[in-house]
């Protein structure tokens, strides 16, 4: 499984991010732009995903995100798991 730290995150222009937390914990704040697909969801909004683009899969704290990223990449999506998850994200976040 291929990882990034946050920091890193912060350093890519237009990062295509999904987050996988439920909706509750992202209306308390989540990175602008972000999709929220609720990892509960996520084998029945696949289809929504473009094979052909990178994704950094973010959630609380780096084990969701794990799994997602993982499912993902066994389907052929180019994934990263964003290692930490919110709980370490420093960056910008929108309500």
């Amino acid at each position: 499984m291929r990882e990034l730290t946050t920091e890193q995150v912060k350093k890519i222009v237009n990062p295509t991010i999904i987050d996988v937390r439920e909706a509750v914990e992202v209306a308390a704040g989540k990175i602008p732009g972000s999709l929220n697909i609720p990892l509960g969801l996520l084998e029945f909004r696949i289809q929504e995903l473009d094979k052909t683009k990178e994704y950094i899969i973010v959630c609380r704290s780096g084990a969701r995100s794990g799994i997602a990223t993982k499912y993902l990449e066994s389907h052929g999506y180019k994934v990263f798991n964003m290692v930490g998850g919110m709980i370490e994200w420093e960056g910008n976040v929108v309500v």
